[in-house]
């Protein structure tokens, strides 16, 4: 069962600390990279549950991020309904069309199932670039953020937006912390390990996936909708299976199946990307360096490199501990 320990509250508190710190502090820009960050997050959050504890490798969340965008901006724009509601049947809308996915490819495993999700993301992507409704290459615009005058916040101020995005996230990773120790994230846990043995114990291993991969899909789609509010235009770009595929390097970077990790290689890719490209236009080739340098190091990402030396030093001191209370407790014996 998923659990925290000291490290992990942590690094929780320093990334808290850090977000608020730069979105009290930083100027436009800052908050519009902080923003950045946050909605990566929510991402790489929702990759994580069915990658890091399913064994479910996707490479179609980018499209999943794109069909909760378009949804609400259509339901909010073209149909007029209000920016809540259209929210709520924008993420319940990608959360279907997510099980579906799942349902579909629970069956398949490794490879088969990365292509499988890679193909689902690029017939989304195909469908959204040529269908006129989604405004094809040109994207659509008009969007608006939320209204929330009424407690007297306004969210077109970058420095609110940017903490409303903070509170989302907070909210979506202590609901991603319910679903893994939840019976279905337990049931996950062990359909990953050994899918033969839950399947003999009676379990329906293709409902388990679906359920999560549903649940994952709606994070996915809540990441969506404020992508598009955050940035007001959305285009077909947003569904391209290299925004999956970033996704995955950021998991990877952080650290999967950490929860935590992921956050964390959500901070330092943004942050790479915008110090490094102003440098260089080959950031990408330094941010592929490092993420080779992690795979080769056999170290679970940043977080998890942190987090192995943390346990072994942990291990350190109480075998320590334990040599020295063995001589007295000779001498006492005897």
């Amino acid at each position: 069962m998923f659990s925290h320990n000291s490290l992990r509250y942590a690094v929780l508190a320093l990334l808290a600390a850090g977000a608020l710190f730069q979105a009290f502090t930083a100027g436009y820009f800052g908050l519009e990279i902080l923003t950045e960050i946050l909605i990566l997050a929510m991402l790489v959050l929702a990759l994580d549950i069915v990658a890091g504890f399913g064994g479910m490798v996707s490479l179609c969340h980018g499209a999943l991020m794109g069909v909760g965008a378009y949804a609400y901006v259509l339901l909010s724009t073209k149909a007029g309904i209000a920016p809540p509601v259209a929210m709520a049947g924008a993420v319940v809308l990608t959360g279907a069309i997510a099980w579906v996915i799942g349902a579909i490819c629970a069956r398949s495993h490794g490879i088969y199932f990365i292509m499988a999700t890679l193909a689902f993301g690029q017939m989304a992507y195909s469908y959204v670039f040529e269908a006129p409704i989604f405004g094809g290459d040109d994207g659509l615009g008009g969007i608006s953020r939320f209204d929330l005058s009424v407690i007297g916040v306004d969210l077109n101020d970058s420095r609110s937006f940017a903490l409303f995005c903070l509170a989302v996230l907070a909210a979506l990773y202590g609901a991603s912390v319910l679903i893994l120790r939840s019976g279905l994230g337990r049931s996950l846990t062990g359909v990953m390990h050994n899918e033969q043995r839950m399947r003999a114990l009676g379990l329906t291993v293709w409902r388990v996936k679906a359920d999560v991969f549903g649940l994952s899909g709606m994070i996915a789609g809540i990441a969506g909708v404020l992508a598009a509010q955050h940035i007001l235009y959305i285009s077909p770009g947003l569904l391209a299976w290299t925004v999956s595929g970033e996704a995955l390097v950021v998991v990877i970077l952080g650290g999967l199946g950490t929860l935590v990790g992921p956050l964390v290689g959500a901070a330092a890719f943004v942050v790479l990307k915008h110090e490094l490209s102003a440098v260089t236009t080959y950031w990408h080739l330094v941010v592929g360096l490092i993420l080779i340098a992690v795979v080769m190091s056999r170290a679970n990402g940043l977080f998890g490199w942190i987090e192995a030396r943390w346990s072994a030093r942990a291990d350190r001191r109480t075998a320590d501990a334990s040599r020295k209370q063995t001589p007295k407790e000779v001498l006492s014996d005897a």
